[in-house]
């Protein structure tokens, strides 16, 4: 099923600051997202893990990218997340200046 919208929020939670701006710095640069911004107040995650509830201070990082990049940018963060299973959820963005979303696109790299 083709996204209705080709631009994506992708987020993602990280176990400390370094490691988001490790991850972050690497979407940049292999042009997977336009933009990652980094909540760094962070953020109290509670979850289930292994049978029992589990709670984590986590970075949230916002990045924003297209949906035809999900699969390489899942990939990018798996190699280099500390976490077994890491957060990695995309949501559309379904409306935006077009002045950004133009940026955000010569901003990422190019499909074949």
């Amino acid at each position: 099923m083709e996204p209705i919208t080709t631009h994506i929020i992708v987020f993602i939670t990280a176990s400390s600051r370094q490691e988001a701006e490790t991850i972050g710095k690497a979407l940049i640069e292999s042009r997977l997202a336009a933009c990652v911004n980094i909540i760094s107040a962070g953020v109290c995650s509670f979850f289930w893990w292994q049978g029992a509830i589990e709670r984590q201070d986590e970075m949230l990082m916002l990045a924003k990218s297209r949906s035809d990049l999900l699969s390489s940018i899942i990939e990018l963060v798996k190699g280099l997340h500390s976490y077994t299973v890491p957060e990695v959820i995309a949501l559309p963005i379904v409306a935006g200046s077009s002045d950004y979303l133009t940026w955000v696109d010569e901003s990422l790299r190019q499909t074949p």
